[in-house]
């Protein structure tokens, strides 16, 4: 498994001084980045091929949100292909290596002049050695929508939105998704189902929803076309 040393930041806390989910994100989001940039599959590698890797599905699983200035190691490591389609693990550990947060995630290679699915190239399937899945409890990519849902504020895509590829990066979604739910959650699992890119100018329609133990946001434009599905499901009581 591919790691990195890191340490949490004041800019990554909530108000309560522990990491934001969405920070834990950013961790493993840039986690994966390192690793491909270490190897060479890099994003000037993915640019020279006209390809770019989407993110499909997240599913987090926290089990203790870190706190300031508390040293943590993130890692990473693919363990499938299919297709078009790459299969990553992400865990956190702290300084005694017990598990802070592990993730699974879903990513869809694209061709960025087609906007097509493509496969993976030679050098993308050798150099992402495969290593066994972690031991998690796997959910759905699929996530089940409440019959009810309410119409939020619109969200207008600004530049801050965006990432390199100028399109709505997959931890954004996330941001304004909790935003639309009231924020400040603090949560043992993140589910989040990607539909559809936005770009520059759109406008998101959040639809929100709360039942049993887990809130739901549904990101829609203006013709009811889903971007993207997040599911915060509560925090457990942590261990003493």
């Amino acid at each position: 498994m591919y790691f990195f040393d890191s340490r949490i930041r004041y800019s990554e806390l909530d108000e309560t001084g522990c990491l934001k989910l969405e920070s834990l994100l950013d961790y493993f989001q840039d986690c994966s980045t390192f690793h491909s940039e270490d190897i060479g599959l890099g994003v000037a590698y993915l640019k020279g091929l006209g390809r770019v890797w989407v993110m499909s599905s997240w599913q987090i699983v926290v089990n203790c949100y870190p706190k300031l200035g508390q040293r943590v190691m993130v890692g990473t490591a693919p363990y499938g292909f299919k297709g078009f389609v790459g299969y990553r693990n992400f865990i956190m550990k702290d300084e005694k290596e017990n598990c802070l947060a592990c993730a699974n995630t879903l990513w869809s290679l694209l061709d960025t002049g087609t906007g097509k699915p493509a496969r993976p190239s030679e050098e993308m399937l050798k150099g992402y050695v495969l290593e066994p899945k972690l031991a998690m409890d796997y959910a759905p990519r699929r996530i089940p929508l409440p019959e009810c849902l309410k119409e939020g504020e619109p969200v207008l895509i600004r530049p801050c939105h965006l990432d390199i590829n100028h399109h709505v990066n997959n931890g954004q979604f996330v941001r304004i998704a909790m935003e639309s739910l009231g924020g400040g959650q603090k949560v043992a699992q993140l589910r989040a189902e990607y539909k559809k890119q936005a770009m520059l100018g759109d406008v998101l329609i959040p639809y929100t929803a709360c039942e049993g133990g887990r809130e739901v946001a549904v990101l829609k434009d203006g013709q009811g076309a889903v971007y993207c599905i997040v599911e915060l499901q509560e925090k457990r009581q942590e261990k003493k």
